[in-house]
């Protein structure tokens, strides 16, 4: 008995969570800082929006609201970047991003951002997968709201960076 053609699943960015939170992510971004993440975001369907940015340039990741935060969204610039594939890097506690004596200052800069909803202009040490070390600078942390203004996590975006 034959089997019909065997259909890939879906990569977890353009699952119905994926889309829920690329959507999230680029409507708060417009909100809190006045202007869209990725241009034209705004005529795009929920699943063009998601593919979108998971492909944009700048590197893009949010992570839950627990006591621990894990991260929730990682696109393909921030996979490169921390040399992480989707499976390993979504679902890591997002303190992991910076070496041991960065933590800190990371965390003063998640707190200020959900003092004051969203920050601009970070910049920190962080580091990848390999010990490799790079600074980023010109980043922008936001609140990431589900619906009903509950909090969800928190997002953040950079496109200056360089190797250490």
């Amino acid at each position: 008995m034959g089997r019909g053609p065997v259909v890939p699943e879906e990569p977890p960015w353009l699952r119905e969570g994926g889309l829920r939170l690329a959507a999230t992510i680029l409507a708060d971004h417009q909100r809190l800082f006045g202007r869209a993440l990725l241009a034209r975001s705004h005529t795009w369907s929920a699943r063009q929006a998601a593919q979108e940015l998971f492909g944009a340039t700048p590197v893009v990741l949010a992570h839950d609201g627990g006591s621990d935060p894990r991260l929730i969204y990682a696109n393909a610039a921030a996979l490169r970047l921390w040399d992480r594939p989707w499976a390993s890097m979504v679902g890591m506690p997002s303190r992991l991003t910076a070496e041991p004596l960065e933590r800190q200052a990371r965390q003063g800069a998640l707190d200020l951002a959900r003092r004051q909803e969203a920050i601009a202009n970070y910049a920190g040490v962080r580091v990848n997968r390999q010990g490799r070390r790079f600074r980023i600078e010109g980043a922008r942390l936001w609140t990431l709201q589900e619906g009903f203004g509950q909090p969800l996590g928190q997002a953040a975006c950079f496109e200056s960076w360089w190797w250490l």
